[in-house]
């Protein structure tokens, strides 16, 4: 499919019901499955789910995180963080850390629309997704302090029935824990598990590939 026709589409499908809960909880672990309600006082957040062209197709940027000890830490995820207290809303939060983390200003993003919420409780977060458009490759300049690399994944071969997994993971930050998880498997070493898995579980209800 044009992908130009895949983002008007997207962007349609954004603007009606979301699937919500019932797409999220295909991949979160038994231990997380998302509660009814978000706690009021969950601390605001939000990410930037952002697709890109290359090579004729609709690629999608994720990012792995630095081996900081904290409660995300290694893990791969979307660029995103929490609501300072100077932006106007979560949007700006989106694409202010976007360009924080990884250099793509937000005058190069067209912001589609929203992902339903989701809560972390290991964070105490809420985390709002966003879903966003660059016509064109991105040029990234990473925050090494928060960032070890990209990935750019196509989402034909991202979607594809084989790289949906379970497994055992251990989240470097609570080296005791062992969680049974779904995931998404890419290049054999990259899992994408937890919120963020649960984030692109939503997306994939929503876009035609």
């Amino acid at each position: 499919m044009d992908i130009v026709k895949q983002i008007e589409d997207l962007k349609e499908r954004l603007q009606l019901p979301l699937p919500g809960l019932s797409a999220q909880n295909k991949m979160a672990s038994r231990v997380r499955e998302m509660p009814a309600t978000i706690p009021g006082d969950a601390k605001e957040s939000a990410v930037m789910a952002l697709l890109f062209p290359k090579l004729g197709e609709l690629n999608m940027l994720l990012i792995k995180r630095v081996e900081d000890g904290k409660a995300h830490g290694g893990q791969i995820s979307f660029p995103g963080g929490r609501k300072d207290m100077t932006d106007a809303d979560l949007q700006v939060t989106a694409l202010r850390e976007t360009f924080e983390e990884v250099g793509i200003q937000d005058d190069k993003i067209q912001v589609l629309g929203k992902l339903t919420p989701l809560y972390i409780p290991v964070s105490y977060n809420r985390v709002q997704p966003f879903v966003g458009f660059a016509k064109e490759h991105p040029s990234y300049s990473l925050s090494l302090s928060e960032v070890q690399y990209v990935l750019e994944v196509p989402l034909k071969d991202f979607f594809a029935p084989e790289r949906k997994i379970r497994t055992m993971i251990t989240p470097s930050a609570f080296p005791h824990i062992t969680i049974d998880a779904p995931a998404y498997k890419w290049e054999d070493e990259h899992i994408v598990w937890g919120a963020t898995a649960m984030i692109i579980a939503e997306l994939e209800e929503l876009i035609t590939i």
